[in-house]
């Protein structure tokens, strides 16, 4: 049993759109790989390509060509990004906590769960070996944003232009009030484009595009948690725009029917020109042909 790969865009301009929620920086295309966390595989590259995730008849989770066994949902990976296809009758299938019906437009750090499974997607990013000289003008544009993804920030935006704290500290732009939660748990500042990341010394530190991390340096599309429900993508919006990031519907079900009607209906509104042309056309063909008849 198979499936076509299709990776369906939308694009969503104005004011009045929705926030960016599957975004993918064609950059991450290169160096994503799968993460099981109960070491059922070991970690797999993603390679341009299909990649069939399978439940063998020994129960275990199968990937890749060679496994046999009743296929649950594929990894889609192109020019575009990465996409998540759920098997035709598919159930239980889960991106960061929200049920996939169909299809699911993923990012590095997001975190799936199938049958029974926790893959994480996770792609490399640049560490801290010296700290980035800070420039006066770092603080000019506040363009550059912090924008939450999952948890009690969803859908909200924190400049950048000025040094972020967070932590649940009265004090922190990104307040995070959970017990165990360090006080000031950690730092972003703006470094040009990028945006600096420290640890203020908490338990378990942050992850970042999937990877557990003390310090780093973010760029445009990075995936950043804080905890386990906590997760925010870094914006850079000239970045994104001259890249190849993609916008998923932010709906519950993240299952792509609302992507795939936007682009014919996108298609069908460049065609209407002339498909009235033709219309008016035909009309006066058929009125020529009429008033001769009569003659």
């Amino acid at each position: 049993m198979g499936f076509l790969c299709v990776a369906p865009i939308v694009r969503r301009l104005g004011a009045k759109s929705k926030p960016l929620h599957g975004m993918l920086v064609s950059r991450r295309v290169e160096n994503l790989r799968l993460h099981f966390g109960n070491r059922q595989q070991p970690d797999r590259a993603l390679v341009t390509g299909v990649h069939r995730v399978v439940r063998e008849a020994s129960g275990l989770i199968g990937v890749g060509d060679n496994a046999q066994g009743a296929l649950l949902a594929q990894f889609c990976v192109d020019r575009r990004g990465l996409w998540l296809q759920v098997a035709s009758g598919g159930r239980g299938i889960h991106v960061n906590g929200r049920p996939v019906q169909r299809m699911a437009l993923l990012r590095a750090g997001d975190t799936v769960y199938l049958d029974g499974a926790e893959i994480l997607v996770q792609a490399s990013h640049q560490g801290l070996d010296a700290v980035p000289q800070a420039d006066p003008g770092d603080g000019n544009d506040p363009r550059i944003v912090l924008r939450g993804l999952g948890g009690q920030h969803h859908g909200r935006a924190y400049t950048l232009a000025q040094p972020c704290l967070v932590g649940r500290s009265a004090a922190a732009a990104i307040h995070i009030d959970e017990p165990g939660f360090a006080e000031r748990h950690a730092q972003l500042e703006r470094r040009g484009d990028r945006v600096m990341l420290r640890d203020l010394g908490s338990p378990a530190g942050s992850m970042v595009n999937g990877v557990a991390v003390r310090d780093a340096l973010l760029a445009a599309g990075d995936q950043v948690a804080f905890g386990s429900q906590h997760r925010f993508v870094l914006e850079v919006p000239w970045q994104e725009a001259s890249g190849d990031a993609r916008e998923l519907a932010d709906d519950s079900g993240r299952d792509g029917n609302g992507e795939a009607a936007a682009p014919a209906n996108k298609h069908s509104m460049r065609r209407w020109p002339w498909l009235l042309l033709a219309a008016l056309f035909l009309a006066a063909m058929l009125s020529a042909l009429l008033l001769f008849g009569a003659g």
